[in-house]
């Protein structure tokens, strides 16, 4: 479902009409024309003030298509828009995600304006566990190392030896060299890296809020009704959904498979506007899934984005005594190669 915009009070004239045109094409198997008419006039003034303020738009792959195809600059996971951040030459970013994605811009670029449209688009991961939790893990097992989820506040990756993402887990725990490490906080994703390496893992119990919902009951329903259906699961699902899929990777991992494979039909078990904006790349393929929303992800809409960029707000800063300590644990893991073929 396309969410309407807050604010009505741009109008679709001939001139926002034939300089947004283009775009349309990008977004017109999921968008009609009516809908069309309200994002145009935001997607024409956000473009103007992108180039007036050096502004870089970084969506993840879970925003809603009128912001993933036409207004962001640079789509990905987490992993990748966190070396975005790194290299961008922009003075203002903009991040289409939720607040641990903003934090980790910002982390990578204490000098630029960083700007989360709302910043309520939070996540349940990182409200799971707080740097103590982590301290109190490291007593628990003295000489251990943590790897820590990038879906985590940046108090809790300062306390981290390094963090990782769905893309690159695997590697990152395989990297340090070690007998056992503490990795945190999804509890599945832990269980999932646990099935792939010879590394002990001590979990702790977080879930992300839409993966966890995914049954395995769904899945089966879904081959029962579309025979020869290729399920593809993101590695934050239960086990058992993890069990019944075809695949199970990352959400850049999920599209490399569809870009690969192209299976005739296909279901993504996780956030329901990955698919959604699969079906305007790949018109040709029926995405067909239980759908989960991200509410959090839904909370940046066009008219939060052209406020943000109005009014430079609100901006996102990081405390200096935690800053440094949190940089170095994103850096080292992306340091890490991906090893996209495995996660």
């Amino acid at each position: 479902m396309i969410a309407t915009p807050e604010r009505l009070d741009l109008p679709y004239t001939p001139d926002v009409a034939a300089a947004t045109e283009h775009l349309y094409a990008r977004v017109a198997h999921s968008v009609t024309r009516a809908e069309w008419e309200l994002y145009a006039p935001y997607i024409a003034r956000i473009e103007e003030l992108k180039r007036e303020k050096n502004a870089v738009v970084l969506a993840h792959h879970y925003q809603t298509a009128e912001i993933y195809r036409c207004v962001a600059d640079i789509i990905g996971d987490s992993l990748s828009l966190a070396q975005a951040a790194e290299k961008t030459d922009a003075d203002v970013i903009v991040m289409c995600g939720v607040h641990f994605m903003a934090e980790t811009a910002k982390l990578m670029n204490p000098e630029k304006i960083v700007l989360l449209p709302d910043l309520a688009a939070g996540c349940s991961l990182a409200e799971s566990i707080t740097a103590a939790d982590v301290r109190a893990l490291r007593a628990e097992h003295p000489g251990v190392p943590v790897v820590t989820y990038v879906n985590t506040s940046a108090a809790v990756k300062a306390e981290t030896d390094v963090c990782c993402t769905s893309a690159n887990a695997v590697a990152v725990v395989e990297s340090l060299g070690v007998p056992k490490v503490i990795f945190l906080p999804d509890e599945y994703l832990a269980a999932y890296v646990a099935s792939k390496t010879n590394v002990e893992i001590v979990t702790w119990k977080g879930h992300c809020e839409v993966h966890e919902r995914f049954t395995a009951t769904e899945i089966l329903d879904l081959r029962e009704m579309h025979p020869g259906i290729v399920v593809l699961a993101h590695p934050e699902c239960p086990p058992d959904v993890l069990a019944n899929a075809d695949f199970v990777g990352s959400t850049t991992a999920m599209l490399g498979y569809v870009k690969e494979r192209r299976p005739a039909r296909v279901a993504m078990i996780t956030e329901c506007s990955m698919a959604g904006n699969l079906v305007d790349a790949f018109p040709e393929i029926e995405f067909m899934q239980p759908c989960n929303l991200c509410p959090h992800m839904r909370r940046i809409t066009l008219p939060k984005i052209l406020r943000a960029l109005e009014t430079m707000s609100p901006q996102i800063e990081v405390d200096p005594a935690i800053a440094g300590r949190a940089r170095l644990a994103v850096e080292r893991m992306t340091a890490v190669r991906r090893d996209l073929a495995s996660v």
